[in-house]
């Protein structure tokens, strides 16, 4: 069962997509925002094309773990995704995932360019991971 990872950012939603067995998270792309309709209509083709069975958002909360402006564009975002798949969408905490992806980029001595283009994936796929280590069967 594949499973498909958003980081839902205002100008971009990074993705990243499970392994069929739904053990492992890998980066895939970065949609670039529209707005409204077409988001939702980019990310419904990417569940088909890879024919995911559930969607993890993340939820960017505060430190205190408050919802914020930007958890709350992010949830409507995601009731919309539910109405419009038809799949499960589950949102998860995402606090410190964009930092850890930065992280991990310059510890890998991606250049700072690289690392604009990818950091949205990235964050995508460390929300993913953390959903299938702690919904693992």
């Amino acid at each position: 069962m594949r499973v498909l990872g958003l980081d839902v950012g205002e100008r971009r939603i990074g993705v990243a997509l499970s392994d069929p067995l739904g053990l492992t998270a890998q980066r895939l792309t970065v949609l670039r925002r529209c707005g409204g309709r077409e988001d939702l209509d980019a990310v419904c083709a990417l569940i088909a094309q890879h024919q995911a069975a559930a969607v993890v958002v993340g939820l960017p909360l505060t430190l205190k773990g408050a919802h914020g402006s930007q958890a709350q564009r992010v949830t409507s975002f995601a009731n919309a995704l539910r109405r419009q798949s038809m799949v499960p969408v589950h949102l998860v905490d995402e606090r410190l995932t964009t930092a850890q992806g930065e992280r991990a980029l310059l510890a890998t001595d991606t250049s700072r360019r690289r690392r604009k283009q990818v950091i949205d994936q990235v964050a995508a796929q460390l929300i993913l991971q953390q959903y299938l280590d702690t919904h693992s069967t």
